[in-house]
């Protein structure tokens, strides 16, 4: 059954639709990549924010929304004097101590 005869079957009130549903195969879920549970939440932002987003998460090889979270949990944990910091930013702030200044 193609999409037009699905939808017209609906739209009749035919039990065939149903049918065809109860007899067609499982569908396996993809498994989550987490243990922790997740909620979903929509932002919205503006294109020129959203493209910068885009292009941090790109140069740093994960998605928008694994960049967004950290971002997240890096803000919180601000919030809350707990430590998030890259080991790559302990290193660049260490070493811009050692570096004299010029005077």
């Amino acid at each position: 059954m193609n999409r037009n005869d699905a939808t017209k079957q609906f739209h009749s009130g035919g039990d065939r639709l149903a049918e065809l549903i109860d007899g067609s195969p499982p569908v396996e879920l993809p498994a989550p990549d987490t243990d922790t549970p997740m909620v979903s939440r929509s932002v919205r932002l503006p294109l020129e924010t959203y493209e910068r987003v885009r292009a941090a998460a790109d140069a740093r090889g994960i998605g928008v929304t694994t960049l967004m979270r950290q971002w997240i949990e890096a803000g919180l944990a601000d919030l809350d004097d707990s430590a998030t910091v890259s080991l790559a930013d302990v290193r660049r702030a260490l070493a811009a101590l050692s570096r004299p200044t010029a005077a």
